[in-house]
This record gives structure tokens, C-alpha cells and sequence, in this order.
């Protein structure tokens, strides 16, 4: 029997605060360690001074990721500090990726933290709260517990299940990298590649459901490696996993990501024809338009299999949407590499983007070699996304007069205006009752915008027909 931890005399539920930094994945793990903590006598507060329990879940992706996660750190103490002269007691975690890269420089830097634990660590919070606890020699400083060890068995296995807080939900499939791209940390950060069971993600897709979700995003650091047992057994692709999943009662729509170029293979290709619930659009990263720098990138792709694949994309589905990621100036970049990637993104043409300057990752490869000038890299970036916003700006007025079908999020700063996304992924806002909210709605679209979308509601019923710009 499974005995649930709780603090020497917590006889009420204490304040739980989590900060999340980056990606959705984070944004789901920090659902599941607040569910864990739930069951030791946690419950979550929307202010850090309102918590006993205070969790920064980093991501070390993107620029200057660390000196934000220090930053924090810095007004946490202060609070730590003024809780401890008021006699109580505030316990401060760093939790994720930063935490698994850093861990030593974090206790180094901020001995005030309590706990520092990796991703991997995540169901065994209870119980590292108790061992923090009764490490700790004072209110201020003292011994640090330090998990950053990868653990044989997988945190999926003991987390507990999240109920769906929104009509679109997150359901992680996988995690960890096998790639290992000269400038990125996740491999050494979450790990090898975990592929979760079909009958576990088909668990967790029905609860969502039956808790409110009518849109699941699959999540996974290489989404479309996922390789997991399938119900009969035997090995499935994501592509058949995705068409089991549209086989789940009250699921309307199915997305996923980040995808890698080189798993895109047939079954998954044939599911953006064949399953009508998968919506048409893809994020599908490509870093860099110059092969000589997605070598040294260590991809494991060219040019030629990315636009081969989206042409073979493009023919199972015409009219899908593409978004992708570039860094720009890698070590070594030329002028002539970044050019490739301009004539790259003109040649693709992108609903939307994510594009970055490199920055060094400790570790990494990338990192110890000689670097292209920030100067350089800035104005690089600046062409670059100037060309990217033209694009998703053209996508975007193509909209204009259609009707689409949108899954209504949450209302707006505005008063009676709601928002939503189409199936593009692309924001649309219009006015309406907050009852929709959790609905699908069809919106006729007035204006394409150069982030988003606006529209007017159109009476009636859903109906997904003439919604393709």
C-alpha cells in the first residue's frame, strides 16, 4: 500500500507555487508534480508569497535561460528571508532542465535553495520534500538536497493523472533525445528517448476527455520517434497511435509536437491524409537552410529530405500549414549559409516561425567553437524574421472570408471578446458569450492580422466546411 508523505504537522494544506519557464512540456510536467504534491497535503496558490512550497521549473533552450532562473532566485531569497524572521518557512526548488544541467552551480551560486531535481525526478517529490525538510539546518541556508540522477524506471509509471483544466490539453507521449544536435542540451538534460505505451496514452486521453479536453496536443522533445507497445502488442508508429486516438469518443481535434525531419515516416504522413481529427498543421524544425551548417549542427539531415519531406506532406494533405525553428549564426555560419536559409523559407513558405540567435549551451559541442559576432548574428536575425513575419502575415489574409471552426480558449482583456484557435493553429479573436468557452464555434474571418486572426460568430451549429485559407 501506498502511504502518501506529508510535513510533521500539516494539518492544513499548504501553499504550493510553481513557476514555469519554456516549453509545453514543462507546462505539463508542472500540472503533474502539482497533482503528486496534492496527495502530501499541497494545493496550489497563484502567488509565490502565498506558498510554503515555491518550484521554478526551467528550461535551459532558450537565450540567457540561467541568468533568468538567478534572477528569480534573487527576489525568492528576500522572500524566504522575511517568512523565516515572521517565524514560518517558505521551501524553494529548482526543478527541470537548467536544474539537471546546473545543479552544482546552482547550489554554488544560491545556497538558499532547498532542492534542486531534474526532470527525471518528478514522482518522487513527496518524498524529497520530507528529506529536504529534514536537511535543512536553518530558516535561511543550510544542506541542499541535490536528485539529478536518471532514474532506470520511467516518472510516467508513478506520476498521477491531471484532470483537463481547458478544452485543449497537453498529453506527453515522450521524452528525452537521441539525437544529440551540436548545440542543444535536452539529451543530456531529459535523457534518452521514452516512448509511453498506447494503452497508457489512450488511458490518459479518455480522462482528459471526460474532464473537458476536445483538443489533445501529443508532446515529446522528438515527438515523432515515438515508438511505444501498441494494444496487442507488437510496436506502433505515432501515425497509428494518432489513428487510434481519433477513435476516442469526444475528441475533436489532435495535434502534436516537435517533430523531427528524419522520423517522419509513411504512417505518420498517411494519418495527416487519412485522420480528419488531426488538424493540418505542423511544426516541423529545420534549424538551418545550409547543409554545411546542419552538418555541423549534427541533424542528420539535409535540404534535400527536408523538402522532400514537406513535398510529400503537402501531397497527403494540400492544404497544411507549416511552422518551423531556425537558429541563426551557428559556429562557422557564413553569409552565403544564411542566405541558403532565407532561399530555404522562401522556397517552403511558413505560416509561422520561432527563429533565435545561438547561444552557447555548457556541454554542448557548438559551444567550444569560435563564434560568429553577436552583431553579426542580430542583424541576420532581423532579415530573417522580417521575411518570416511577411509570410505568416500573407497566411494570415488569406483567412480573410472564410469560415472556420474554432475551439474557443478563454475570453480577453477586452470585454465580450473571446479568443480561439482555428484548425491552423492561428488565434482568432471575436465577440461573443463567455458560455461558448470550451466550444467549437464557426467564425467567419474579417481580417488576417499579422499574429492573428479576426472574426464574427456565425449562428448555428459547427460545421467544419469552407475553413481552408
Amino acid at each position: 500500500m501506498t502511504v502518501a508523505h506529508r510535513c510533521p504537522g500539516a494539518n492544513r494544506a499548504k501553499g504550493l507555487f510553481i513557476k514555469t519557464y519554456g516549453c509545453q512540456m514543462n507546462q505539463y510536467d508542472s500540472g503533474r508534480m502539482a497533482r503528486v504534491l496534492a496527495d502530501s497535503g499541497y494545493r496550489e496558490v497563484s502567488r509565490a508569497d502565498e506558498a510554503e512550497l515555491v518550484i521554478l521549473n526551467t528550461c535551459h533552450i532558450r537565450e540567457k535561460a540561467t541568468e533568468k532562473v538567478f534572477s528569480e532566485l534573487g527576489r525568492l531569497r528576500r522572500l524566504k528571508a522575511e517568512a523565516a524572521a515572521r517565524g514560518g518557512r517558505v521551501m524553494l526548488a529548482v526543478a527541470g532542465c537548467v536544474a539537471q544541467a546546473e545543479g552544482e552551480e546552482i547550489t554554488a551560486r544560491a545556497p538558499w535553495v532547498d532542492m534542486v531535481f531534474g526532470p527525471q525526478s518528478y514522482h518522487r517529490l513527496p518524498e524529497l520534500v520530507v528529506k529536504a525538510g529534514a536537511m535543512r539546518a536553518d530558516g535561511i541556508t543550510g544542506a541542499r538536497l541535490v536528485d539529478t540522477e536518471f532514474s532506470v524506471e520511467s516518472k510516467f509509471d508513478h506520476l498521477p493523472a491531471q484532470p483537463a483544466t481547458r478544452a485543449s490539453a497537453f498529453l506527453t507521449v515522450q521524452e528525452g533525445c537521441d539525437k544529440f544536435c551540436s548545440f542543444c542540451v535536452v539529451p543530456y538534460t531529459r535523457g534518452a528517448e521514452v516512448s509511453r505505451s498506447a494503452a497508457e496514452v489512450l488511458e490518459e486521453a479518455r480522462r482528459l476527455v471526460t474532464s473537458g479536453a476536445r483538443e489533445i496536443t501529443l508532446l515529446g522533445q522528438n515527438v515523432n520517434a515515438w515508438h511505444g507497445q501498441g494494444t496487442a502488442g507488437g510496436e506502433w508508429t505515432l501515425g497509428e497511435l494518432i489513428a487510434a486516438l481519433a477513435g476516442v469518443g469526444g475528441l475533436d481535434r489532435i495535434r502534436y509536437t516537435t517533430s523531427h525531419p528524419r522520423d517522419m515516416d509513411e504512417t505518420l504522413i498517411a494519418a495527416h491524409r487519412d485522420v480528419p481529427k488531426l488538424m493540418p498543421y505542423l511544426h516541423l524544425p529545420v534549424q538551418s537552410g545550409s547543409d554545411r551548417v546542419l552538418r555541423a549542427m549534427n541533424r542528420r539531415h539535409g535540404t534535400g529530405l527536408y523538402l522532400k519531406t514537406v513535398e510529400r506532406l503537402r501531397a497527403a494533405r494540400p492544404d497544411l500549414a507549416l511552422s518551423s525553428d531556425f537558429i541563426v549564426g551557428h559556429p562557422g555560419e557564413t553569409e552565403q549559409d544564411f542566405e541558403a536559409t532565407l532561399d530555404l523559407v522562401r522556397e517552403v513558405g511558413y505560416a509561422q516561425a520561432y527563429s533565435f540567435r545561438y547561444s552557447p549551451r555548457p556541454g554542448t559541442p557548438a559551444a567550444a567553437r569560435a563564434q560568429v559576432p553577436d552583431a553579426v548574428k542580430a542583424e541576420r536575425l532581423a532579415r530573417l524574421q522580417a521575411l518570416l513575419n511577411e509570410q505568416q502575415h500573407a497566411f494570415n489574409r488569406r483567412a480573410e472570408g472564410t469560415v472556420q471552426p474554432v475551439l474557443v480558449e478563454r475570453g480577453t482583456d477586452r470585454s465580450g471578446q473571446l479568443v480561439g484557435r482555428g484548425p491552423y493553429m492561428q488565434a482568432v479573436h471575436f465577440d461573443g458569450p463567455d458560455r461558448l468557452i470550451g466550444s467549437l464555434v464557426r467564425v467567419r474571418i474579417v481580417r488576417g492580422l499579422a499574429k492573428s486572426l479576426s472574426g464574427r460568430l456565425v449562428p448555428g451549429p459547427s460545421q467544419e466546411e469552407n475553413c481552408r485559407p
